[in-house]
């Protein structure tokens, strides 16, 4: 073979390898191409269920790339947070597999109402945990409040066992506990949708506590209402809010005992006592009524008398 004829050999080998390094390029920089729909999501890992496969994990990092997919033609991207990528999207990944089988993306796409409808499902996902906690919460306190009323009930027996003649002496007056001599009445009302306690119903307030104080077995009554303005779920809560805020006066001002503490009672819409037709019969609606109470079945008792006098 002539130097020609083996310098011409080595210039095709060459080119050989040439094209075969930009094959191999080529084809690392169209890298692996899955489609599927995210399962989950645990820090920079994302499982992802394809039609072949039910566990893809992908890697995600600093360098990943997430677009939106938008318009009519799909032409458009918008870059997008990684936080969009949400459980039940289903999404485009481009990437390369490392050592570990895992899925290194380099870009992520998806379309926009594939992700508004990930969203969807996911707030009702979250909202149905959501109440199944508080559920299981409002289990546990009716729970608990069972087994303090039964503590509260054995303990009452005991008592009662102790001493037949006291009730004897009492239990008429016992059977009449929902029976209740008014001592005193406040009235507090509320700006349209506020549950603010105006000041100036903070000394009536003092007052009418000072005057249950005279008596022994005292009780104060809680209760708030509102107008039948807007949704009922919303007058509920403001009728809550607005008996609740008015307690807190009452026992952190007042100094009341817990014990002698009624309830507060959300009444809501009910129990109107002006129109709602009418801006002053809206007003009338939106109070708070607190009573200083007396039980009929004990007063005339030594339990009844004023805790002042001699």
């Amino acid at each position: 073979m002539t130097k020609i004829q083996m310098r011409k050999a080595a210039l095709a080998a060459l080119a050989v390898v040439v094209l075969a390094g930009f094959s191999s390029l080529a084809f690392a920089g169209d890298g692996v191409k899955v489609e599927g729909i995210i399962k989950g999501r645990m820090g920079s890992e994302m499982i992802l269920q394809t039609q072949d496969q039910p566990k893809v994990v992908v890697l995600l990092t600093d360098s990943t790339r997430v677009q939106q997919v938008q318009g009519a033609l799909k032409a458009r991207r918008k870059d997008m947070s990684m936080a969009a990528l949400i459980p039940g999207l289903e999404v485009k990944v481009q990437g390369d597999y490392n050592q570990k089988s895992q899925l290194v993306a380099t870009s992520v796409l998806f379309k926009g109402d594939d992700l508004e409808q990930a969203q969807a499902i996911q707030a009702g996902v979250h909202e149905t945990q959501q109440q199944a906690e508080a559920n299981e919460s409002e289990l546990k306190a009716q729970n608990a409040a069972l087994k303090e009323q039964q503590a509260a009930l054995d303990k009452q027996q005991q008592e009662i066992a102790a001493s037949k003649a006291k009730i004897a002496a009492n239990s008429a007056r016992f059977g009449q506990l929902d029976d209740y001599y008014i001592l005193d009445e406040v009235t507090i009302y509320f700006a349209n949708g506020s549950v603010k306690v105006d000041p100036k119903y903070t000394q009536p307030l003092m007052d009418l506590v000072a005057k249950a104080k005279e008596y022994n077995g005292y009780n104060i009554q809680v209760k708030g209402y509102a107008s039948a303005v807007g949704s009922v779920a919303l007058n509920q809560k403001l009728s809550e809010e607005r008996a609740g805020n008015v307690t807190n006066i009452v026992v952190q001002q007042g100094h009341v005992p817990l014990t002698n503490m009624l309830a507060p009672g959300a009444m809501g819409e009910s129990r109107q006592v002006g129109s709602d037709n009418t801006e002053q019969g809206q007003a009338e609606n939106r109070r708070v009524v607190v009573r200083a109470l007396l039980n009929k079945g004990i007063a005339g008792t030594e339990l009844a008398l004023p805790s002042t006098k001699n």
